[in-house]
C-alpha cells in the first residue's frame, strides 16, 4: 500500500486576497481590491484538472479553502471548483470541505450560499475577544461583529472552529483564562488556539525589531498560558488532538490530520504547497507566490507549481516525525523505519525524562514533551 494512504487525501485552494493585512500575517496574502473573479475561476479550475490527470480515481477526504480571505470568493466560484473536484475523484462519504471566513466578511446571505455550495465546515479568524486586542492585530471586525458572525454561521454549519490568538501584549493570565473559558461557551466543539508567534517579515516582526512591540508575555507566563489552555480546554471535553488545536471526539479538523499524519495533498493556487506521493515517490511541490505572476504562468504555460522536488527517504521520514509528533496519537516507529529505509534512533534519556513515550510501536511527545517539540524533533531527526 503507497504511504500516503496512510494519512489520506486531500485538496487545499489558495485564496490570496484579503480586506487588509494583518501585522502578524507571514501568509501569502494580499490587499487587492479589483480581483476579476472570471479569470481566477478559470485558473483554477485548469490547475485542478491538471492535478486531476495525475491523481485520477483516488478517494478525496477533504477540500480546504485558505488563504487569504476565503469567504470574499463568490459562493458559485467555490461550487464550480467542488463540482470539478468531484470529476476528477471519488468523494468519501465523509468528505469534510472547509473554508475559512472573516467574520467582517460573512453575511447571513453569503454563509447561506457557501453552504448550498457544498462546504461543510467554517473556521473562522476571530483572534481576540475584545475590541482593544482586535485593534491591535489589525483585524477589520469588533468583538460583537465576531459573536454574531459566529452565531449566524452555526444556523448554518454543523461544523465550525475558530481560531484565537494568545500570549497577546499586555495579556494577563487571568485575561486569558477568562476569554477562553467564553470561547469555549460559544464554540461548536472545535478550537485553534495560538500562542502569538513574532515571524520575521512580518509588520510585527519589523515593529519588535525596532523595540516598539511592548508588553509580550515572558517564556514563564507564556509556558503558563499553555497550560492553562490545555486544562481548561480538557475540564471543557475539548482534547488537545494536536499542539495549538482542540477539539470534541469527532470533530477534530480531517484536513489538518492529512497534513500531521503524512498523507498526500495537491495545493494550488499562489503560494500553495503540496505533498504527492507518485510512482511511488514523494514529492514536495510549490507554487509561485505573487497572484499576478501565478496567473500569467498559469495562462501560459498551463503549471502554477513552480517547484518541484522528490523528497529523500530521508526528508520524508524526517518531516512525518516533525508533523506527527504534533499530534496525540503520534506516530508509528515501523513506519517511519520503513520510509527512511534505517533503524529510527530514540535517546533513551527522552524516554527516561519521560519527554517521550513509546509504546505499542506508537512514538508520541508526552505532556511535559509537547512544550520542547522543537528540541525532541530535532534528536530523532535522520
Amino acid at each position: 500500500m503507497e504511504d500516503w494512504h496512510h494519512g489520506g487525501f486531500g485538496l487545499y485552494i489558495h485564496w490570496p486576497f484579503c480586506e487588509a493585512k494583518c501585522p502578524y500575517c507571514d501568509f501569502n496574502s494580499y490587499v487587492n481590491a479589483a480581483v476579476d473573479n472570471d479569470v481566477w475561476e478559470k485558473a483554477l479550475l485548469s490547475e485542478l484538472d491538471r492535478h486531476g490527470v495525475l491523481t485520477r480515481g483516488r478517494l478525496l477526504n477533504s477540500i480546504f479553502f485558505g488563504g487569504g480571505t476565503p469567504s470574499l470568493m463568490p459562493p458559485k466560484m467555490v461550487e464550480r471548483l467542488i463540482d470539478r473536484a468531484r470529476v476528477h475523484w471519488s468523494f468519501a462519504n465523509d468528505i469534510e470541505i472547509t473554508l475559512e471566513a472573516n467574520p467582517s466578511s460573512v453575511e447571513a446571505s453569503r454563509l447561506a450560499d457557501f453552504r448550498a455550495a457544498g462546504v461543510s465546515r467554517i473556521s473562522m479568524g476571530i483572534q481576540a475577544l475584545n475590541d482593544p486586542d482586535l485593534k491591535r492585530l489589525g483585524r477589520l471586525h469588533s468583538a460583537a461583529e465576531a459573536r454574531s458572525a459566529l452565531t449566524v454561521a452555526k444556523t448554518y454549519f454543523d461544523q465550525v472552529s475558530f481560531d484565537l490568538i494568545y500570549a497577546r501584549q499586555d495579556q494577563t493570565l487571568e485575561a486569558w483564562q477568562k476569554e477562553l473559558s467564553e470561547a469555549i461557551d460559544m464554540s461548536a466543539g472545535h478550537l485553534s488556539l495560538y500562542q502569538l508567534t513574532i515571524e520575521p517579515g512580518t509588520a510585527f516582526g519589523f515593529r519588535a525589531q525596532a523595540g516598539k512591540l511592548a508588553g509580550l508575555p515572558n517564556e514563564d507566563l507564556s509556558a503558563d498560558m499553555f497550560d492553562a489552555t490545555n486544562e481548561i480546554c480538557a475540564k471543557a471535553g475539548l482534547y488537545a488532538y494536536e499542539v495549538s488545536n482542540y477539539s470534541h471526539k469527532s470533530l477534530e479538523s480531517k484536513h489538518n490530520k492529512i497534513y500531521w499524519r503524512g498523507g498526500d495533498y495537491i495545493g494550488i493556487g499562489p503560494g500553495a504547497h503540496g505533498r504527492l506521493t507518485l510512482s511511488g515517490k514523494r514529492h514536495a511541490t510549490r507554487t509561485v507566490l505573487a497572484p499576478q505572476t501565478w496567473l500569467e504562468r498559469v495562462e501560459l504555460q498551463k503549471s502554477g507549481t513552480s517547484h518541484q522536488e522528490t523528497l529523500t527517504p530521508r526528508d520524508h521520514a524526517n518531516e512525518l516525525i516533525m508533523m506527527g509528533l504534533r499530534i496525540l496519537d503520534g506516530i508509528s516507529r515501523t513506519r517511519i523505519e520503513s520510509i527512511a529505509n534505517a533503524p529510527l534512533d530514540i535517546p533513551s534519556h527522552l524516554l527516561d525524562m519521560r519527554l517521550l513515550d513509546l509504546s505499542e510501536n506508537q512514538l508520541r511527545a508526552t505532556k511535559s514533551g509537547r512544550p520542547l517539540l522543537n528540541q525532541l524533533v530535532q534528536a530523532l531527526m535522520y
